[in-house]
């Protein structure tokens, strides 16, 4: 069964030695070059995709417009993408030991962020890789996971966390 990370885990590509990918610093934000007239009464956040490689070999990075999906709220809709403010990784080499970081601005009404899932597909060289999911949402800290019960906020990062905890106790029975 395919589960989707934590906003903050690493995910490896088994398909391409060495590389890994993480989204992470989930958190409310302004652009730097002023909000966009389409996202009017939308609240801005950020989020940050680093790709590292830990292979033996350099390999070129392709993280653009339409290869990050990001949802919101408990319907999954679009969050507004601004597309002007954000920084993507556009074809660069990526040498063993590196990582290259995207970051992208995006908006959405505030009672939905408390729930927020990414899906990225990067291109490696000029192969896709396989998509993957991170779930988490504006409020929740990646530092909190794994952090005792009671001092977790409750939310999708919580649950998701707890179901990835219970799935490998169970694997290991």
């Amino acid at each position: 069964m395919y589960e989707p990370n934590v906003v903050g885990d690493w995910q490896e590509y088994d398909e391409h030695a060495g590389l890994r990918v993480r989204v992470h610093r989930l958190e409310a934000a302004e652009p730097p070059r002023g909000r966009d007239d389409a996202a009017a009464g939308l609240t801005y956040f950020a989020l940050r995709v680093t790709v590292e490689n830990r292979g033996e070999q350099a390999c070129t990075i392709h993280l653009e417009d339409g290869q990050i999906d990001v949802r919101i709220g408990p319907d999954g809709e679009s969050a507004f993408i601004d597309w002007r403010n954000s920084q993507f990784i556009e074809g660069f080499d990526v040498y063993p030991l590196r990582r290259a970081t995207a970051v992208l601005y995006a908006a959405g009404p505030e009672d939905s962020l408390s729930q927020v899932d990414v899906q990225i597909q990067l291109r490696v060289d000029d192969d896709w890789a396989d998509r993957r999911l991170w779930a988490g949402g504006i409020g929740l800290h990646e530092d909190s996971v794994g952090a005792p019960a009671g001092t977790l906020r409750e939310g999708l990062a919580h649950q998701v966390s707890n179901f990835l905890r219970d799935q490998a106790e169970e694997g290991t029975a």
